[in-house]
C-alpha cells in the first residue's frame, strides 16, 4: 500500500511544524555543502592517483615475505626441544 497525497502532506505538515522552516533550509544547505566537499574530495584523489602512478615506478619490496606465526611457534618448539 503506498502512501497517498494526503498522508504525504500531514507527515510534511507535522516536520516543518516540529523543526521550522529555518532549520529545515539550514540543514538542507549543510547537507548539499557536505556533498559538495565530498565530490571534490573524490575528484582531488583521483587526480593525486592519476599523476602519482604516471610519475611514479612500480615499486618491488626487497625484503623477504613475512613468517607466518604458526610457522614461527613450531620452529621455536623445535628449537627448545632440541636442546
Amino acid at each position: 500500500m503506498s502512501p497517498g497525497i494526503w498522508q504525504i502532506a500531514i507527515v510534511a505538515i507535522v516536520i516543518i511544524v516540529l523543526f521550522g522552516r529555518g532549520r529545515i533550509s539550514g540543514m538542507m544547505g549543510d547537507l548539499g555543502k557536505g556533498i559538495t566537499s565530498f565530490k571534490r574530495g573524490l575528484k582531488d584523489t583521483d587526480e593525486s592517483d592519476t599523476s602519482a602512478s604516471s610519475s611514479e615506478a612500480p615499486r618491488i619490496s626487497s625484503s623477504p615475505p613475512a613468517t607466518p606465526a604458526s610457522e614461527t611457534t613450531v620452529e621455536a618448539t623445535r628449537e627448545d626441544s632440541a636442546s
